[in-house]
């Protein structure tokens, strides 16, 4: 597959990434204490990159999943936890909303996600419910023209910032997967609160948050029906999202190896001249080209969501290789790579979320696992014809 970038590609890429070596790198230890980054969204909405997900009739840039990423990945490179709060306006709460929720949500919500105005939030994981979605215990009831919602959602990202919440819940206590449904909140509904805080070791603060007896408007239920599947489908794009900044992660660290590799000298000589350390980035290298050729090519598939097979195999290569990555890269440091100084570390620490967020290696490996048993034989998993099946 030819994955070369077009003119206006290169374009985006280069704005992102002059934006992050300039602005962002310099500044990203500041954010590590929980602080939001408020100052970098500003700088991405006035370029266009909080719209990315939007369609353009709400003012967005409507671009495709592979741009997304494209995106993602370089504010990665200097800034996890400005990653990490752009994942929040560009991922699956942004196109769920775009997807399905009613034209006059859309055009009240979606263009102040592009100016920077509105931060989304999502809540899925329950203290007792991560993974296993069908036992959600949070439910709106609906009442006439009113929805009743209660319950708690916990490790919530944004949520002291955020303008509105996507809250799946279930639908009128309908037990299992067939009672899965999506509402809207806002943080001034009476009964929603923010009850607390996880400081987390890549730098950003999750929440728990509470619903006692929070009274939406009807307008708000965006997923009543086969809300189950809706999730599922939607939640593939967080899981080419998700890589994308694992990637960038480790080409960060790459590129912080390779110059305390050439810099840093023992013996009178560069440290890179040693061929152990030449064979590690050598390996660092060949993990990154592969982990990138694998997620362009899952995020191929989207149409408008990505495959789910070749995303989940896309997330458990590449969150897995930022893990070795960005552990070589600060093993290659020595000592200074376990202080707090040294950009390296702080890439290390943003790459462990990888595989905990957005369906654990886990949870997706079975996935992979049971599609692999599933098919006819090897032309079904390794044919031509994957891409865009």
């Amino acid at each position: 597959m030819d994955f070369s970038l077009t003119e206006q590609q290169r374009s985006m890429v280069a704005s992102v990434r002059e934006l992050v070596e300039n602005e962002f790198k310099p500044n990203a230890a500041k954010y590590m204490n929980g602080s939001f980054p408020w100052a970098n969204m500003k700088k991405l909405a006035e370029i266009g990159v909080l719209g990315m997900s939007v369609p353009e009739e709400y003012g967005g840039l409507g671009l495709s999943i592979f741009d997304t990423a494209l995106l993602l990945e370089e504010i990665a490179k200097g800034c996890y936890v400005t990653a990490m709060a752009t994942l929040g306006e560009a991922g699956v709460q942004t196109r769920v909303i775009a997807t399905y929720a009613p034209k006059s949500i859309r055009e009240r919500i979606l263009p102040k996600v592009v100016s920077g105005e509105c931060i989304l939030a999502i809540g899925m994981t329950e203290p007792h419910a991560g993974t296993d979605v069908a036992n959600y215990r949070t439910n709106a009831d609906v009442r006439g023209d009113r929805i009743v919602l209660n319950g708690v959602k916990t490790l919530i990202s944004r949520a002291k910032e955020a303008g509105m919440f996507v809250i799946f819940s279930r639908i009128d206590r309908k037990p299992g997967r067939e009672g899965i449904g999506c509402v809207l909140v806002e943080p001034d509904t009476p009964g929603f609160e923010v009850t607390g805080t996880y400081h987390t070791m890549g730098g950003e603060n999750l929440h728990e948050i509470q619903f006692n007896n929070c009274e939406l408007p009807l307008e708000n239920l965006v997923i009543r029906e086969d809300g189950f599947r809706k999730l599922l489908t939607a939640f593939n794009t967080q899981r080419c999202l998700n890589p994308s900044i694992s990637l960038g992660l480790a080409e960060g660290a790459f590129a912080e190896a390779v110059k305390y590799a050439r810099d840093r000298e023992v013996f009178g000589k560069p440290i890179g001249d040693f061929q152990g350390n030449r064979w590690k980035l050598a390996d660092m290298y060949k993990d990154i080209e592969t982990g990138r050729s694998i997620l362009y090519r899952a995020c191929a598939t989207a149409d408008p969501f990505p495959d789910p097979f070749m995303a989940a195999v896309a997330k458990v290569f590449c969150n897995e290789m930022a893990l070795r990555v960005t552990n070589d890269a600060l093993q290659m440091h020595g000592g200074f790579g376990f202080t707090e100084e040294y950009a390296v570390n702080r890439l290390y620490r943003g790459a462990r979320y990888g595989t905990l967020g957005g369906g654990t290696s886990e949870t997706l490996r079975d996935l992979i696992g049971k599609h692999i048993m599933a098919a006819d034989g090897p032309d079904d998993l390794f044919g031509y014809d994957m891409v865009g099946r």
